[in-house]
């Protein structure tokens, strides 16, 4: 391993390989990445990258520890784990919003505490701080949309992309707490020590991005 190797965490799953190859068409190209073989690493030697895969929410765990110079996470990802790393370039892939939903007939009186079901309970916490709100958390890691129909909480905050889930339920969007998209994001220190191949990184997949 050389010092001149940039290490870059992959997302499993279809973001990830959407990003790879947005990475390889920016001139970082390493077919091994798609084979389906258990190998962890794969690099290519001549562009001196060295690609991962770990779960999405471990890339900034990866990038913000130091094993990886530079990744790939959702913004979603990045706020609910308020990851302390560059977040070098949006790359418009993967693109959804994380919303507020409850069911139609809901209205918030303020008369008592609301119960959110989320998956993302920071996230969460932070936009209902801000609403000056007094809310308890419900944190579920299945199927958000039952808990409203249940009666578990009032409202769930989640990730939408078409919404099709959510008006399926009998739910409705009320409010976009936040846009997601994928993030290029780097660890501090490895960003200053490897300025000049993380940033022509950071420029080749911007030209990519347009």
């Amino acid at each position: 391993m050389t010092d001149s190797m940039v290490n870059i965490a992959l997302p499993k799953g279809r973001l990830g390989e959407t990003a790879y190859g947005i990475l390889a068409d920016a001139g970082y190209p390493c077919p091994e990445v798609l084979d389906p073989k258990r190998k962890l690493t794969f690099e290519n030697a001549a562009c001196h990258v060295r690609y991962f895969w770990v779960k999405p929410a471990d890339v900034p765990i990866y990038v913000e520890l130091g094993a990886a110079d530079i990744g790939i996470a959702g913004k979603d990802v990045l706020l609910e784990h308020a990851s302390d790393v560059y977040e070098l370039l949006d790359l418009g892939i993967g693109k959804c919003r994380m919303s507020v939903a409850c069911p139609k007939d809901f209205r918030d009186s303020g008369s008592r505490t609301l119960r959110v079901a989320t998956k993302f309970p920071h996230i969460a916490k932070k936009y209902y701080e801000s609403q000056g709100r007094d809310i308890s958390i419900i944190k579920l890691n299945g199927s958000i949309e039952i808990a409203p129909i249940l009666g578990l909480s009032d409202v769930i905050v989640d990730i939408v992309e078409t919404g099709n889930t959510i008006r399926e339920n009998g739910l409705e969007e009320r409010t976009t707490i936040v846009p997601i998209s994928a993030r290029l994001i780097a660890n501090k220190a490895g960003y200053k020590f490897k300025y000049e191949e993380i940033s022509k990184i950071c420029q080749n997949l911007s030209s990519q991005c347009r």
